[in-house]
């Protein structure tokens, strides 16, 4: 694995999750140095620590997000209402990171993902929650959200995305939209039936998206490039980057305004050619989701040990002779072995950003 060194940022933060000018700041120290930040999906106060342990030890700052279905399972799956799972466990678990993460000494960004149009209503609610902590602490419980209107026509899809940016905005929120279709499926948004050429945004999609957004509030852009969820055959989906840059090129030209001026984002980063994740940091990348690569990261290292300890998963005492497995089935020592993978993974991912040894967060 290669490492890249650390470079000391123009720019320091508090520990912590950052928002409103800080995150804007964290954000624009990311595309001056030409590296972007791994975007988790979490599910649980076990991926979130593990996310935050791999970004202490590579001392690289990072984005937490969860999805509809990752904040369910937070709540727990035997929450009698679905709807308020999805609601309190994001909560929840956004609680979770404002109290840990200043501790673990990186900044954080703080996310949700993928809320199609069903799902509004799931991030209206989260706002309710987000304008009374803003009322309290004088800042946003989240960093922002992201609305994927990408199966909308454009003009419904940005109209409503400027609906939700004016709520956003007044409490210094960002908004992450999406332009053009990811393919695969992540928690039931999306699908794998997608023309192709929906696979690939449009600059003048995203020129018309900045014209409605720009003046109301700051906003990221997923836009597609042949991006899918999930890990697929070599060849299966082409990669074009170049979709990217002249959507910069675009909006730079007609605006008036300097190199990148957009803040990209790169969807279904799992299981992609590392050459082309470099090449996109050139292009104003910021933030790469990688979700199926850090579920798998976490479960075959528990998969494998419970292989090795095959009879402490099936009885609680070795009949030949009689020693206890607690230890074994222990859940902290299973789980522990969970996280442990998910580190390893992310420390492969800070390295392919080029974010490792970045933190912009103040040193105690």
């Amino acid at each position: 694995m290669t490492t890249t060194s650390p470079t000391t940022s123009p720019i320091t933060l508090a520990a912590g999750v950052v928002t409103g000018k800080d995150y804007l700041a964290l954000v624009k120290a990311c595309k001056d140095g030409h590296y972007a930040l791994p975007a988790v999906n979490v599910v649980g106060t076990n991926s979130i620590n593990a996310v935050l342990e791999a970004a202490a030890k590579n001392k690289s700052d990072v984005i937490v997000q969860l999805s509809n279905g990752g904040a369910e399972f937070y709540a727990g799956k035997g929450f009698p209402d679905s709807f308020q799972a999805k609601v309190l466990g994001a909560v929840s678990a956004a609680h979770h990171v404002h109290m840990m993460a200043k501790h673990y000494g990186v900044c954080v960004v703080l996310h949700t993902d993928h809320a199609n149009k069903k799902l509004i209503p799931w991030v209206e609610a989260m706002l309710d929650h987000g304008e009374a902590y803003y009322k309290e602490h004088g800042r946003p419980l989240f960093s922002s959200h992201m609305i994927d209107l990408s199966e909308e026509p454009l003009d419904a899809n940005i109209a409503e995305c400027a609906r939700l940016l004016k709520r956003m905005a007044a409490i210094d929120m960002s908004i992450e939209i999406e332009l053009g279709c990811t393919g695969g499926e992540e928690d039931g948004v999306g699908s794998d039936d997608i023309d192709n050429a929906r696979l690939y945004t449009q600059p003048e999609d995203v020129l018309k998206a900045y014209e409605t957004l720009a003046p109301i509030g700051h906003f990221s852009v997923a836009a597609s490039f042949g991006n899918v969820h999930g890990v697929y055959a070599p060849g299966n989906v082409k990669l074009r980057p170049d979709i990217l840059k002249n959507s910069q090129d675009l909006v730079q030209r007609v605006k008036g305004l300097g190199e990148n001026p957009l803040d990209l984002v790169f969807h279904g980063g799992s299981g992609s050619d590392k050459g082309q994740i470099a090449e996109t940091l050139g292009y104003g990348v910021f933030k790469m989701n990688i979700d199926t690569d850090t579920q798998f990261a976490f479960a075959k290292p528990i998969g494998d040990f419970v292989k090795a300890n095959a009879q402490a998963f099936a009885t609680q005492i070795d009949p030949e002779s009689g020693k206890p497995f607690k230890k074994e089935y222990d859940p902290r020592t299973w789980l522990r072995v969970g996280e442990k993978g998910i580190v390893e993974r992310l420390s492969e991912a800070f390295a392919d950003l080029k974010s490792t040894g970045k933190s912009v967060a103040r040193p105690e």
